[in-house]
């Protein structure tokens, strides 16, 4: 039982006086009054209804414009009214005729009969044979129910459509000795309840059930309008007021009760607040029948009550109060007088912002907690309150309390605000406490993480802490790699790998096992279950680490890697994916330090992939070169060298032939050295190599097998042999029969040469010189002879031009010059002195003014006549650019590039077999490879 004079009191509503509006002279503001008799009222659809008794039954409706309005609907009066809040039906209680003949009437105020409401129903209403009083009249909202009380203690209930006679059924549904006060249904889903309460006792009716099954609640009542039901705000309680207290009730039981003291007159139920009108305690006591029937000279105190928060809304003494309606969002109090008065409920920040400040200046924050939450408040403006109220238990001491009301600020107030309160090592549970609650609603960042994951361990609560990080991966809350950096710097390796694996952060896990646990092994198998790339790159950065420590397994995960990889974590079998490949030359720094493993390595490559990249070849060969150069076993080095050299010969250098001539030359490997000369066409290198050894017959060799290719190599051994101090005679005498074979110096050059040899005398060259002298003299008589051919054949030739000029030609050739027949008439004669048949020379001819057998060779001689004059013209040419140019050597390079430079060869004679068209102009160009001396 709650005292209500414990109850704070609070003005959370406004109180004023209806008046007329301002008529058009601008006059009005007079108080609003309504006629005299309204004993009886209601409210609902948009209207206060009211009822006379004194002026002839009428019914009155008061719109919100105060636009009074009336009809008759009983002769004598109305005693009764009840409009549903849901339909615009009203139903009403009155009198048409003297004596106790009560008449129940339904009127339909959409529906108009001759200007008034249509009445769709009448009946009376009479609970038997007996005619009594109607005490109170209640309607449920959907139409199918209607109870009747009476003075003498029945209920008639109407079931059925009440609107119509034929579609309802009445009947009595509670006799007693009592009167009845108080009707309301009860709805709770499809179940219809009926609470009866009569001046002694009060009952439930289940009218949802056959035969009205019903219990009997308390054993004393109320009077007349002492009773409401409430709304679902308080689960549809029926209120009783009684004198002493007032008792809520629930279908089958009492529920709680207040003691609000006082001769309770009127009782209503409005948006969550219970109103009680009640006789004033220094007024006399209260009459036989309920005291209903106040004088009109009592005060009445109206108390607007909230059950769920316990205070006073507000509370107000009028003059005899008729009834309590509400309408439009707020209260009207109606007078005895005919005055109307208002009460408008203050806003929700108007009534916090009016009783905050009382109660938190008397530390009632429950109280202004749970008014906020009646009311609605914001979550920022709760939030302040939970702030506040833990402020001041933080200042009372109560740590424990206040922490719980900084949780409930969560997510408005700034965590650093409560954090920098708590974080003295005395306080850290409630930290911790605080903490964890920001993590469950997502709230926490990683410095928040870090807090509470040094709170776990400062506080040593290793349940707690593994409960935190073995949530289930949807339900994490916090930033894992942040947890994962606290829990290895305060030494929880298990529970910083196990939160790595958890959820994938596989470059903590690997650092984790490697650096601080040392656990190689496991860190090389979590590798082997990582998709392709991650596996990839963390074996490139801890693979020199895991070599070291464990070397063979490491290289055989890098096998694998770089050949066919497939996670080891993934079943195998024929839908399975093709495995990828990684880059083997960008895993060789991992085996520093590790040469024998590094071999392998490199071995298997080769052998599994062809087409490994050439880095892998590379060091595979320097491997062996180093091993070769080291070896002191003469069988092993043999095998070594014999290991190189087939790398070498495996044409996998081609591309980098500089690199592997430098190992070889690094590593004084001689015939890696001379392979790789000869591959590249180095043949001057191999002489001097032979020549630096010193191995005459070497450098020799070297001249014939070479020397066709490069002429050169004859004379710079012949220099390097006529530098040595040693006799040479032999080694030079070889040499200058192959260069007067090949005619590759002139006979002054040799000479010069062999001068500087103190070893080489005359002897040595004896015969070559005489050779060349003997050649050269042969050479001379046949360019003499030559010479003398050409003047003969010179004089010939102007001979022959001089006659052309000067005596006439006779022409007696007998046969055709093409055809070789008889020369017969048409024909054609030359003065070259050919030939031919008309028919012939028509066929054959190219030109009619050219001889066809002479033209070949005449068209070579114009050709080349042509030749020398465009070549005199791009010689002027050539020189006008090259003096005008900025760049002389470009312009060079150009005409060199479009063969201006090069020799011309004169063909006097066709190939056997080969016809005349093939050779243009008779001129070939030869392509000017390299230069050489002239003999």
């Amino acid at each position: 039982m709650a005292a209500y004079l414990q109850w704070r009191r609070f003005v959370f509503f406004d109180r004023e006086t209806v008046k007329e509006a301002p008529g058009p002279d601008g006059a009005g503001g007079k108080p609003f009054t309504l006629p005299p008799g309204i004993a009886v009222c209601d409210s609902g659809r948009g209207s206060l209804v009211f009822g006379d008794i004194l002026r002839g039954g009428g019914i009155w409706f008061l719109p919100r414009s105060l636009q009074l309005s009336s009809f008759q609907a009983y002769k004598l009066r109305v005693t009764h009214l009840y409009q549903l809040k849901q339909h615009s039906i009203l139903v009403s209680v009155g009198e048409d005729e003297e004596g106790i003949n009560p008449l129940v009437k339904v009127w339909n105020l959409d529906k108009r009969d001759g200007g008034n409401p249509l009445c769709t129903r009448i009946f009376p209403a009479i609970p038997g044979n007996k005619p009594t009083v109607v005490s109170c009249l209640t309607v449920h909202e959907n139409l199918n129910f209607m109870a009747i009380g009476f003075a003498d203690g029945s209920v008639v209930l109407t079931k059925g459509d009440i609107t119509r006679d034929r579609h309802s059924k009445t009947q009595i549904l509670h006799e007693g000795s009592f009167p009845v006060t108080g009707l309301a249904f009860r709805q709770s889903g499809k179940t219809t309840h009926l609470f009866v309460v009569t001046t002694e006792n009060i009952q439930c009716y289940m009218l949802s059930v056959k035969d009205y099954p019903h219990l009997e609640l308390d054993t004393h009542g109320c009077g007349l309008r002492c009773s409401s039901l409430s709304d679902p705000s308080q689960d549809l309680q029926f209120i009783v007021a009684g004198n002493e207290c007032v008792y809520l009730y629930q279908p089958d039981e009492r529920g709680p009760c207040f003691a609000f003291e006082g001769q309770k007159l009127i009782v209503h139920w409005y948006r969550g607040y219970l109103i009680i009108v009640s006789k004033d305690l220094k007024t006399s006591p209260k009459s036989e029948f309920a005291g209903n029937e106040a004088q009109n000279s009592d005060k009445q105190v109206l108390n607007i009550y909230d059950l769920c928060n316990k205070f006073i809304a507000y509370s107000s003494i009028f003059d005899d109060i008729v009834d309590v309606l509400a309408e439009w969002g707020s209260l009207y109090v109606l007078t005895r007088d005919g005055k109307i008065h208002v009460l408008q409920e203050k806003d929700t920040q108007t009534k916090l912002e009016a009783c905050k400040s009382m109660l938190f200046r008397k530390n009632l924050f429950e109280m202004a907690i749970n008014l906020a939450k009646s009311h609605h408040l914001d979550s920022d403006g709760l939030s302040e309150i939970f702030r506040q109220y833990g402020d001041h238990l933080y200042n009372k001491g109560n740590h424990d309390g206040a922490i719980q009301q900084y949780i409930r600020t969560i997510g408005k107030l700034e965590p650093s605000y409560v954090i920098r309160k708590f974080l003295d090592a005395q306080r850290i549970h409630n930290l911790t406490a605080y903490l964890q609650t920001l993590h469950l609603q997502s709230l926490a960042n990683a410095d928040h993480t870090t807090l509470l994951l040094n709170c776990y361990t400062k506080l040593k609560d290793s349940s707690k802490l593994e409960e935190f990080i073995k949530t289930s991966e949807s339900e994490v809350r916090f930033d894992v790699e942040t947890a994962i950096k606290v829990l290895r710097q305060a030494g929880y390796y298990s529970h910083a790998v196990y939160l790595a694996e958890k959820h994938t952060h596989h470059e903590w896990y690997l650092k984790i096992q490697l650096e601080d646990i040392k656990n190689y092994q496991e860190a090389l198998h979590y590798i082997g279950k990582l998709p392709f790339d991650q596996a990839e790159s963390n074996m490139k950065r801890y693979g020199k680490t895991l070599m070291h420590h464990v070397p063979n397994e490491t290289t055989e995960l890098l096998k694998v890697l770089c050949t066919d990889y497939q996670p080891s974590g993934e079943n195998e079998g024929p839908g399975m994916l093709e495995g990828r490949k990684a880059n083997s030359e960008e895993f060789i720094p991992v085996f520093a330090n590790n040469s024998r493993e590094l071999k392998a390595f490199l071995e298997h490559m080769t052998e599994v992939q062809a087409d490994s990249p050439q880095g892998v070849y590379d060091t595979l060969l320097e491997l062996r070169l180093q091993n070769w150069a080291h070896e002191q076993d003469e069988q092993i080095k043999e095998k070594l060298h014999d290991e190189a050299l087939t790398l070498l010969k495996s044409g996998r250098f081609k591309t980098v032939f500089d690199k592997a001539l430098v190992l070889c030359q690094m590593h004084n490997f001689k015939d890696g050295v001379l392979y790789l000369y000869e591959q590249g066409k180095l043949f001057q290198q191999i002489m001097h190599y032979h020549m630096q050894n010193e191995q005459y017959k070497k450098v020799i060799e070297v001249c014939e097998l070479y020397g066709d290719q490069e002429a050169c190599l004859w004379e710079q051994s012949l220099g390097y042999f006529a530098r040595k101090e040693e006799d040479c005679k032999e080694y030079i005498a070889a040499v200058l029969k192959h260069i007067e074979s090949k005619n590759l110096m002139p006979p002054l050059l040799v000479v010069q040469t062999l001068a500087h040899n103190s070893t080489a005398t005359l002897s040595v060259i004896k015969d070559y010189l005489v050779n060349k002298l003997q050649k050269q003299s042969h050479q001379i008589e046949q360019d003499a002879q030559r010479i003398q051919k050409y003047r003969e054949e010179t004089a010939r030739i102007r001979q022959e031009i001089e006659e052309l000029k000067a005596s006439p030609k006779i022409f007696q050739k007998t046969k055709c010059s093409i055809c070789t027949s008889a020369l017969e008439l048409p024909s054609v004669h030359f003065l070259c002195g050919h030939s031919f048949h008309q028919h012939c020379f028509e066929s054959y001819s190219e030109s009619d003014s050219e001889c066809p057998t002479c033209m070949p060779e005449n068209r070579k001689v114009m050709d080349m006549i042509r030749a020398q004059e465009q070549k005199r013209d791009l010689h002027d040419q050539f020189q006008h650019q090259l003096k005008c140019a900025n760049d002389g050597f470009s312009v060079v390079a150009d005409y060199f590039g479009r063969g201006v430079f090069n020799k011309l060869t004169l063909i006097t004679d066709l190939p056997t077999g080969k016809a005349a068209t093939t050779i243009e102009a008779g001129l070939q160009r030869e392509l000017l490879i390299h230069t050489k001396r002239s003999t």
